[in-house]
């Protein structure tokens, strides 16, 4: 289920078409690994930050972009909701695969 974004600052995400990894639009309009990374966006950045993720879409570089509500903490940005911190931080079934494999789980 596609959580819709509705808060005032957002972030753009989607999968690496080319290892299916999550990934999430950065500054520079460059795709970034890591949530605390991401660009958050404002009004109408957000519909130019979407628009830029679709043409990528487009270009085959990342599949299922979508907008996504955020927050700015100290440590970068965070998702505000529960399905989108799972996302960031990896596979949940076992500790030995994905983005846990290379370092501590960062606290979202």
């Amino acid at each position: 289920m596609l959580v819709k974004a509705k808060g005032a600052q957002q972030s753009i995400t989607g999968s690496r078409l080319i290892d299916g990894v999550a990934v999430w639009l950065g500054a520079g309009n460059q795709w970034v690994e890591r949530v605390a990374d991401a660009a958050i966006f404002e009004g109408e950045a957000i519909a130019q930050a979407l628009d830029t993720a679709k043409a990528d879409e487009k270009r085959q570089i990342v599949v299922d972009v979508y907008p996504l509500d955020v927050e700015a903490t100290a440590d970068g940005t965070r998702p505000l909701h529960i399905r989108e911190r799972m996302k960031a931080i990896g596979p949940s079934v076992r500790r030995d695969l994905g983005k846990q494999v290379t370092g501590p789980t960062p606290a979202l």
